[in-house]
């Protein structure tokens, strides 16, 4: 597998990321993928080339042609890079969901806009 950051780039590309999607359907051929797409085979081949660079897919020989898949070892790799992330994103919130809240730390005879009670005054008579 290609480092993560060519594999990240080359999910950049938006024609790209919608052949590396159409793969996700099942192996295809450049033709297949060029008919469902507003581009033509030597452009779809040319993205293909990226993705195979990456990582992130591979292709098998299937008589006179070829079919392109995605390669799970490379996808393993970008979702474990990103996990990592959302690893540490839930633990932060745990730590803040865990925490003592704002609210019970208020003073007595706060209000719940954070202002102070005032006591109502009295009138004297004379």
């Amino acid at each position: 597998m290609a480092n993560i950051a060519t594999a990240i780039g080359a999910m950049s590309d938006p024609t790209r990321r919608a052949v590396f999607e159409r793969l996700a359907q099942g192996p295809r051929s450049v033709a297949d993928i060029a008919r469902a797409l507003p581009v033509s085979r030597p452009a779809v081949s040319q993205h293909l080339r990226v993705l195979k660079d990456a990582g992130l897919v591979f292709d098998t020989p299937h008589g006179t042609r070829r079919l392109y898949q995605i390669d799970p070892e490379g996808l393993d790799n970008i979702r474990r890079y990103f996990d990592q992330f959302w690893a540490h994103a839930l633990a932060a919130f745990k730590t803040a969901a865990e925490a003592p809240s704002s609210a019970s730390r208020k003073p007595a005879g706060a209000r719940a806009s954070g202002r102070r009670a005032v006591e109502p005054r009295t009138r004297r008579h004379h």
